[in-house]
């Protein structure tokens, strides 16, 4: 088990690196979904890794962090979605 943890805890931190030099580097938005979903999942991951550690300061920055990401890809969803307004004539 704890060589599982250690592989989610690498491969959380791939995904944050990822999409950190992603967004550095001019090759992504921080606004777009693919640097939230990178930032959401590693975040996860690393919850998954420093809870199994006791690392709970990290573990709890890591849940905002991961919160944050998956709100704001719900916001990112709800704007492609075309939203019915029965009063609203094109």
């Amino acid at each position: 088990m704890s060589l599982f943890v250690e592989i989610i805890g690498w491969t959380g931190a791939l995904l944050v690196l990822a999409a950190y030099v992603g967004v550095s580097t001019g090759r992504m938005s921080g606004g777009s979904a693919t640097f939230q979903w990178l930032n959401a999942v590693g975040a996860t991951l690393f919850v998954v890794n420093t809870w199994w550690r006791d690392a709970f300061p990290s573990m709890v920055l890591n849940i905002i962090w991961s919160v944050v990401g998956f709100v704001t890809l719900w916001r990112i969803a709800r704007r492609r979605i075309p939203h019915h307004d029965p009063l609203h004539r094109p």
